[in-house]
This record gives C-alpha cells, structure tokens and sequence, in this order.
C-alpha cells in the first residue's frame, strides 16, 4: 500500500480569479498532475489547495473510473480546501476546523482581531477492512499576507508582526490536528492504523510539527526507537528520515529547498513502513520552481510547485 499527499497548488477551473485564464493552461495544469499521479500510483493520496471541487472531478476523470473523491467542507477565503483520492470509497470521519476546548481564539492581525478555527478543514477518513483511519491538513502558510492585499510589509516592525500572528494560527491549528489524531488513535496507537497526511507548511525540527508526534523520546532513528512504552499508544512517527537524504525536500522557498509536507505513521502502521520519498520512487523530487513571497506569480503555471511524499506500507 502507498500513501501520499500531494498540495496541488491553485487547482481552479479556469476563469476565476485564482486559477488558470483559459482552458489551454487548465488543460496543461490537469495532464501534468494526471501524470504524476498515475506514474506515483497511490492507494491513498491526501490534497491540498483544491480551489474548485469541480476541478478535482476533473482531475480524478483523467485517472480513470476506479477513483473515489471525499472533500472537506470547510475552505478559506480562496475557496481551498484539503480531501482525497482514494482506491477505496472512503467514508468520511470528521470534517472539522474549530479549535480544540481550552485553547483560546489566536490574534490574526493588527486590528486585534481573532480566529478560533483552522483556515482550511481537518477531514478524516477510513478506508478498507482494517480499517485505515487517516486525515488531511494544510497549516497556515509562512507566505504573509498584509492589509491591503499586499505581500509585502511596510516596514520590518509589519513583517514581524505577522509572521507572530501567521505562527499562533498554525501552532494552533497543529494542536487541533494533534486533537483529531488523539480521536483517530483511540489510545490504541499499537493496534489501530492511523496516518496524517498533508502540507504543514513547517519543517520536520519545527515546534508547529513536533506538537503533532505526541509523547517525545521515540522518533525514527533514536534509541528510543526500538524501546516500547506507554507513550506508543498515542505516539506518531513522521516518515522524514525514512527518505533518502538528498530527496529530503518537497517545496523550493526562495531557492531554499525545504520538507514542509509530511506523512506521520501510528505505531502500528511505522513498524510496516519500508520506504518513504519525495516525488516518484526511484526519482525524487523533480526541478520544483522556486517559489516567492507572492502566491499569484504562478496563476495557471502547469503541475505544482510541490512535490508529493509518499510511504509504501507492507502488509
């Protein structure tokens, strides 16, 4: 079985505000995912930046009749939002954004004002006679946005600000992901399999994706790791170092490569992971483009400005 997830970046029907101008480029921008989607040949493919449901239609049509679709219902202002692609029908578990009881709404700008809910919908699934019990995210981004429409700040003090406020939204958002997988994981980390895909706009060491593993002191690749205790019921693994060093990277940040999308494994499921990668296996992750402070600069360009991880299970 291969898991993935996949941000497909701006996937809008054309004619819209966000999305390719015509249908020449929509058509361009389909065949490439199609593509890689195909030649990656998942069982299970979280995504992200799913601007039109209608799109993902599309998209699922060029794959063939055997694919089934589960959207969240819940978009930011763009109108994305994060679902699947799954072999098997999948049967929806949660579709979610509110944060969790006892933590407070988060400041989201200079006026003072707040949110109490993640951008985009946490939606969960399961799948199979297992069952396979897995949800999708994608975090608040670090690309800032300014009043104004503007991407780029006033001055230095602006900046700063809201990068703070861009970090309360996604710690906070993390801790309602970590709130689902804690519901998905039933205390039973050993006995259920449970995954969480998606794009947490944050790299392996940050704080935002370390609230998601759970009990510390057993990652993949310490001696802890080897070592059972209580912790494995609630623990998750992130497959990062799994994949193959030079293939560690699944975005471009302004010509910096960076792994800011991730797939983190119940104890259960880790001890059957036996590959992990970035793009296709056997490749790694393609020529990405590097990407800037101003999302609008790649309207319309074909495929994704991210690669998508992926982890075969055995068994």
């Amino acid at each position: 079985m291969l898991l993935g997830t996949w941000n497909l970046e701006n996937l809008y029907r054309p004619g819209g505000p966000y999305g390719p101008r015509d249908e020449a480029a929509y058509g361009a921008k389909l065949a490439a995912l199609a593509a890689v989607i195909t030649e990656l040949d998942p069982d299970l493919l979280g995504v992200q930046e799913v601007g039109d449901p209608e799109a993902l239609k599309d998209l699922a049509g060029m794959l063939g009749d055997d694919w089934h679709i589960a959207l969240s219902e819940h978009a930011d202002s763009r109108g994305i939002r994060v679902g699947f692609l799954s072999r098997a029908e999948p049967t929806v578990l949660a579709d979610t954004a509110g944060f969790p009881a006892g933590l407070r709404p988060v400041q989201a700008d200079d006026s003072g004002a707040t949110v109490s809910a993640a951008g985009r919908g946490l939606l969960a699934v399961e799948v199979g006679d297992g069952p396979l019990r897995v949800a999708v995210c994608h975090l608040k981004s670090k690309l800032l946005s300014y009043p104004d429409g503007r991407f780029h700040p006033r001055d230095e003090g602006e900046r700063a600000r809201y990068g703070a406020y861009a970090l309360f939204r996604r710690a906070a958002e993390a801790t309602a992901l970590r709130a689902l997988a804690d519901e998905l994981l039933d205390g039973d980390g050993q006995g259920r399999d449970v995954a969480i895909l998606g794009d947490l706009n944050d790299e392996v060491q940050a704080a935002t994706t370390q609230i998601l593993l759970g009990p510390p002191g057993s990652e993949l690749g310490t001696p802890g790791y080897d070592r059972p205790d209580r912790g494995d019921a609630a623990r998750l693994w992130d497959v990062a170092p799994l994949i193959p060093a030079g293939q560690r990277w699944s975005r471009v940040n302004s010509g910096r490569r960076e792994l800011i999308d991730h797939v983190l494994l119940s104890h259960r499921l880790v001890r059957r992971a036996s590959a992990a990668g970035t793009g296709l296996p056997g490749e790694g992750p393609p020529a990405l483009p590097s990407v800037g402070p101003d999302p609008g600069e790649r309207r319309g360009a074909p495929g994704s400005d991210h690669a998508p991880v992926w982890v075969r299970i055995d068994g």
